[in-house]
């Protein structure tokens, strides 16, 4: 068993444009998940969004999560929520989702919050940024809180990789089961497909601890 791609949106996009690069995205491989990350997005505008992208990611049996909209997870029928709020948004969103949704955290600043946050029962911790602008390579406090969490936790973690796609190697060198990926598959030279292609090459050379139990 080794790490697999979970996607994010770039922040901003044309909804035209980017269903396009999804699809050839999808074409290179396997995705475990689908992140529909638009910080500046008005609610009309993410509906859209998940519109058109949610069913097109989930045909291909990808996970699609929403970012802090409990709503809008609802009415497009996506799989979980994407929480990088508080801990009272988290709590709310556990406490009013049925269990056969996912729900994730990201934003956690100390070990001990990332500790109080998994034992509110979220389904993976996200460790990563998205609001700040990336680096060729994953932020050094990215990948030594995926080092920690996965060798100590159970709860599968998320580690965000930086523009390049060698970055995607350094962040799968921390154990996480996840590796996020933004510009290094959207803004690849040679395309979506192409890089999905490269990322899942590279994460197939990792394997992951519980597979040598």
């Amino acid at each position: 068993m080794h790490p697999r791609l979970y996607l994010v949106t770039p922040p901003t996009f044309n909804l035209d444009e980017f269903e396009g690069q999804l699809k050839q995205a999808l074409e290179g491989g396997d995705i475990a998940s689908l992140l529909i990350s638009m910080p500046g997005a008005n609610e009309g505008d993410l509906q859209a969004a998940a519109k058109r992208l949610v069913p097109l990611a989930q045909a291909r049996e990808v996970a699609v999560l929403i970012e802090n909209n409990t709503q809008i997870v609802g009415r497009s029928g996506a799989d979980g929520l994407h929480v990088s709020g508080s801990d009272k948004d988290l709590e709310e969103a556990i406490q009013s989702f049925s269990e056969d949704r996912i729900i994730g955290h990201a934003g956690i600043k100390t070990r001990h919050e990332a500790m109080v946050v998994a034992s509110m029962g979220v389904d993976y911790m996200f460790f990563g940024l998205l609001s700040l602008n990336q680096d060729e390579e994953p932020h050094r406090k990215s990948l030594a809180f995926g080092s920690w969490w996965s060798e100590v936790f159970e709860t599968p973690c998320v580690v965000l990789a930086g523009v390049s796609v060698s970055s995607i190697d350094t962040a799968a060198q921390t154990g996480a089961e996840f590796v996020a990926v933004r510009e290094a598959v959207w803004n690849h030279p040679e395309g979506p497909k192409t890089a999905v292609e490269q990322a899942n090459a590279i994460l197939s050379t990792h394997t992951l601890a519980e597979a040598e139990d």
